[in-house]
């Protein structure tokens, strides 16, 4: 089974409502993405370096394992991420880095471990 890295970079549009940004992402969209088949796990990282006006501040890595091409794994998560806004579950607040294609990474060695 082919494992990928799935990075989705993000800023929050309105700095006054970081913290409903962060509660939705976490709470709402999250487990939203998490349904679609062969994403089995989920992390969001903040940039530790503060800088006004930082774009791509935050950080989605989902690890995916699965057998679909990339070419169908990327229509499941076009799909879901469509059902997100038609069922209501899509904030406001969110700015994906352009254009909204996420980086999608293949596994090519096994991880090492420091000493």
């Amino acid at each position: 089974m082919a494992r990928y890295q799935l990075f989705v970079f993000s800023d929050c549009k309105d700095p006054a409502r970081e913290e409903e940004f962060n509660d939705w992402y976490d709470n709402v969209h999250l487990p939203d993405m998490l349904e679609v088949e062969g994403l089995v796990k989920a992390t969001r990282w903040m940039t530790a370096e503060d800088a006004e006006g930082q774009q791509r501040r935050y950080l989605a890595i989902y690890e995916v394992e699965t057998e679909d091409s990339i070419e169908t794994l990327n229509e499941k998560i076009k799909e879901r991420g469509m059902w997100t806004m038609k069922a209501g579950r899509f904030s406001d607040l969110p700015v994906f880095d352009p254009p909204n294609i996420p980086r999608v990474y293949k596994q090519i060695m096994e991880e090492k471990q420091a000493k």
